[in-house]
């Protein structure tokens, strides 16, 4: 996984209204990326809903917010749309972008290996990773972000 100090890792992807985003614009400016492992499931949805309820006070403190899943960009808007969700959700569908990040890993269910997202949240500053949070609480995110 990429640590604080790294610059973030370039890549080009679509968010949910399939309009292109590009990494490199994140050299100016205060970003959070979190990776999250699907739309609409019940830790998820309350990761992003954490993040709405809280937008207000992360864009106070500077923030852009992103979100990034294997989720198709329809799947995104759908998902936007049912929780009013004020921030973009980009498409990783190749898990190119996790990987890069280091955050698509080997998981297990029930004794299943399966590969997966590791939840996580990367704050971006000025193009360069200022810190990694790897234990996400999804209830408390925002606080986690703003701490």
């Amino acid at each position: 996984m990429i640590t604080s100090g790294n610059p973030v890792p370039q890549f080009t992807t679509i968010n949910q209204k399939e309009e292109t985003i590009n990494s490199s614009d994140w050299n100016s400016g205060k970003y959070v990326l979190y990776f999250y492992p699907k739309d609409d499931t019940p830790g998820c949805t309350k990761e992003a809903c954490n993040l709405r309820d809280n937008y207000d006070a992360l864009l106070a403190a500077g923030y852009t917010i992103y979100g990034i899943s294997p989720d198709k960009a329809a799947k995104h808007q759908k998902f936007i749309d049912k929780y009013d969700l004020p921030f973009d959700l980009l498409v990783d569908e190749d898990h190119a972008i996790a990987e890069q990040f280091g955050v698509w890993v080997e998981k297990s269910m029930y004794g299943r290996k399966y590969m997966g997202i590791a939840r996580s949240t990367f704050i971006i500053e000025n193009g360069t990773i200022t810190e990694v949070i790897e234990k996400v609480k999804v209830s408390e995110h925002a606080a986690q972000i703003l701490a």
